[in-house]
């Protein structure tokens, strides 16, 4: 029985002194954390017309139009500034048309979509085009050219459900009159 206790004593002993060793060494070295080795989103658009360098660019998502102008190298003297929102975010794939002053902007730029199918393409759409559509009127008509302004083109006929006041119902009356 003594060489239990013993042995008990002699076990405590131990654990008291690994815990007393770890509470007073050094700490472990710390390994960083690296997020993945992904790359990182990026958008392609394709800017012509008034621009220095016309092309296709390669930019990081969140890029704005004024970002897609700096990498072609500026804006020409004669481009409309005040036909383009510099700000606005730009979205994968888009064709970006900067008119000179005193032309008229391209309201369906080559490959926008398919010409003739008689839908309304959300992108190019201008206020009159979307006041064709059913329960459309001039508030609403500003309401979806105002999201476009503010978050980019349309990615999908659902995008619809982010403008204010267009839910479901309305929703399932434009999909088959309306394009992106």
């Amino acid at each position: 029985m003594g060489a239990a206790i013993v042995l008990v004593l002699v076990a405590a002993c131990v654990a008291v002194a690994v815990g007393v060793v770890r509470t007073s060494s050094e700490p472990v070295e710390d390994i960083p954390y690296t997020q993945s080795s992904a790359e990182p989103a990026v958008l392609y658009v394709h800017v012509f017309g008034a621009v220095a360098q016309p092309g296709l660019y390669r930019l990081p998502e969140g890029a704005r139009v004024v970002d897609v102008f700096a990498a072609a190298g500026g804006l020409l003297s004669e481009a409309d500034t005040a036909a383009v929102n510099l700000a606005r975010l730009l979205a994968d794939g888009e064709q970006l048309y900067v008119p000179a002053v005193g032309e008229s902007p391209v309201v369906d730029p080559p490959g926008a979509g398919p010409p003739g199918d008689g839908r309304v393409n959300l992108n190019t759409a201008d206020a009159a085009d979307l006041d064709t559509l059913p329960r459309i009127g001039p508030a609403m008509a500003e309401r979806i050219l105002s999201w476009r302004e503010e978050n980019g083109r349309f990615t999908s006929v659902e995008d619809l459900l982010a403008v204010p006041g267009i839910g479901e119902k309305m929703l399932e009356g434009l999909r088959d009159l309306v394009t992106v």
